[in-house]
């Protein structure tokens, strides 16, 4: 876990790919007793014990605004539950017709690649909840923490896999 001040800026299983990406060891708090962290670790005891968490901790997420974007999309998927790169491009197509936010990216195929990209980076695992993106027919596709984990946090939220 990271925080900066008051927001959690990073949550990372050890050994997973894109770690701390982006961020500057000398603004992080070390203080183990941060009350974000806090905040953080009571929401993960919810989580693993089955439950859903009624709160977020307060995030900061870093990155450009098309990553942002969807960040705030991954935030929105129910617990238990999936949606596909696809999905999530489409979301973001009519978007982006409001404010730009996809543009030059071209076709849907290209765009849920860049949509690939975005949730592969997401800096805080698990509460922005990434491991429920899965690929066009309902398959686990990659995961920063490795697809036996995936698979560990949907079967932990009896989410239906195919």
């Amino acid at each position: 876990m990271a925080c900066e001040g008051a927001a959690l800026v990073g949550l990372w299983f050890e050994g997973q790919a894109h770690f701390a990406q982006g961020l500057r060891p000398e603004t992080l708090s070390r203080l183990p007793q941060a009350p974000v962290l806090e905040e953080t670790r009571r929401w993960l005891d919810i989580y693993f014990s089955g439950r859903i968490p009624d709160f977020t901790p307060p995030l900061r997420l870093r990155g450009t605004p098309f990553r942002k974007a969807v960040w705030r999309i991954l935030l929105e998927i129910p617990y238990g539950q999936t949606v596909t790169y696809g999905e999530i491009a489409a979301r973001l197509a009519g978007l982006a017709a409001k404010n730009r936010l996809a543009e030059g990216l071209g076709s849907g195929s290209v765009l849920a690649r860049a949509v690939g990209g975005a949730v592969g980076s997401n800096p805080v695992s698990l509460i922005v909840p990434c491991h429920r993106v899965v690929g066009a027919d309902g398959s686990l596709t990659g995961y920063a923490a490795g697809l036996d984990r995936k698979r560990a946090l949907l079967r932990l939220e009896r989410t239906p896999l195919r």
